[in-house]
């Protein structure tokens, strides 16, 4: 027989595999007198846990949904079907990404080291579709989100963009999904400034268990921040554009934050940039709408280049 304790968590587990047991169902798995059910179902509920007792002869029980999310117990199987599938919503832009990275890394912080191989195997198996997104390293991933949770400074390795490596220490305050990119945006402790930096550059050292207060992000919104920061910081071409539309409709078919300057109801400057002209003048071109170069060489360029392709394009097509 099964001693209280260990007796509560196989109770518990029983209760959340299916929806209504009777007492006798009970009795028989755990092996107990139906009263003494009756008595680990009260200590359940004095912990916490919302058990409905359905009376009568066939009387039974069942976890109901409470105000609070009480602990799950899972199998083997159901743990690392958990993981793998929080791994997974972590690579999509669903808008849950940074809350599946902390659930996953609580998760991985407990699974038994021959549940962590089981997932890793689930995840080295699994091949991506050309074109899709890239595979993540969730274990970095997962690593900052638990630092972010714990608000536990962080040193890690860090490669620049240029190649470069060094040792970075930094209080990990935000984590920023952009496409097939993390971003981290952290307070550098070194450079005593906030940083962003790419997740996939960076091979977090061994936990410091130095804990922080967290300081204020420089912004109400923490995505246009990082979002606004990475961009402006990788363009080499920039250039200042007359869009003849509103700039309200202007900022809702630009993917990325941008100065918009106002000029009336039917006008606005934008400030654009780009690492590729010609791949910005074809972005332009979505807004629908007609657009002047008012400064940038490199972009009135590479729309006279994409003006003759798309000419070229249509010359066997009848005009009227």
């Amino acid at each position: 027989m099964l001693e209280t304790s260990a007796r509560l968590l196989a109770l518990l587990s029983l209760l959340q595999l299916k929806r209504d047991w009777t007492s006798s169902e009970l009795a028989g798995r755990l092996e107990v007198s139906a009263r003494t059910v009756r008595a680990d179902i009260g200590k359940l509920r004095s912990l916490g846990y919302p058990v409905d007792a359905r009376p009568g002869v066939a009387g039974g029980y069942r976890l109901a949904a409470g105000t609070a999310m009480p602990p799950l117990l899972l199998d083997d199987d159901e743990a690392v079907a958990v993981a793998v599938g929080l791994g997974a919503v972590a690579t999509q832009r669903l808008g849950v990404e940074e809350t599946s990275l902390t659930a996953l890394a609580k998760l991985e912080q407990v699974l038994p080291a021959r549940l962590r191989r089981r997932v890793e195997a689930v995840r080295e198996a699994t091949s991506v579709v050309p074109g899709a997104q890239p595979p993540l390293d969730l274990s970095v991933l997962g690593a900052v989100a638990a630092a972010i949770r714990g608000h536990e400074r962080l040193r890690f390795g860090y490669t620049k963009p240029g190649g470069s490596a060094g040792a970075r220490h930094a209080e990990p305050q935000r984590l920023v999904s952009w496409g097939p990119l993390w971003y981290l945006l952290a307070w550098d402790l070194d450079r005593d400034d906030w940083r962003i930096f790419r997740v996939d550059r960076m091979i977090p050292h061994a936990p410091t268990g130095a804990r922080f207060q967290p300081r204020k992000i420089p912004a109400d919104n923490v995505v246009e921040y990082v979002v606004g920061r990475v961009s402006k910081a990788a363009w080499t071409y920039r250039a200042r554009v007359l869009v003849h539309a509103p700039a309200a409709e202007v900022a809702a078919k630009i993917p990325v934050p941008v100065d918009i300057e106002v000029i009336d109801e039917a006008t606005c400057y934008i400030a654009v940039g780009s690492h590729d002209p010609d791949r910005l003048a074809l972005s332009l071109t979505q807004l629908d709408a007609d657009i002047e170069v008012i400064a940038g060489d490199e972009l009135a360029v590479a729309f006279d280049r994409l003006a003759r392709r798309f000419r070229r394009a249509a010359g066997g097509a009848s005009t009227t």
